[in-house]
């Protein structure tokens, strides 16, 4: 994943992506490219932080850190968010196949 997309990119060993999300779904999963984000559907609803809260659980699980190496940089009341993973231990098959896919065109 040395190669930097619109949606992603590192700051040293931390990987930054920039993400749509999309709450209140019936599952959490990643859906694909939104734009230049990457698209994050949750199944909790935008309100009182819940979905923000979902994401980086969501993330954290997905990247094999811990919640706390997940952190929300921007959009903390929007859907387009920024969000720092400090030193991911895996990159998810979805992310991967994504990054595939792009650099094909």
């Amino acid at each position: 994943m040395n190669e930097q997309q619109p949606w992603q990119g590192w700051d040293g060993e931390d990987l930054i992506l920039r993400v749509r999300v999309k709450p209140g779904c019936d599952r959490s999963a990643f859906t694909g490219i939104i734009g230049d984000r990457l698209g994050i559907r949750t199944t909790a609803p935008p309100v009182d932080g819940k979905a923000n809260k979902a994401v980086t659980g969501f993330l954290a699980k997905a990247f094999g850190v811990a919640r706390c190496d997940v952190s929300l940089t921007r959009g903390a009341r929007g859907r387009n968010k920024s969000v720092r993973i400090a030193k991911p231990r895996k990159i998810p098959a979805e992310v991967a196949d994504l990054l595939s896919a792009r650099a094909r065109g």
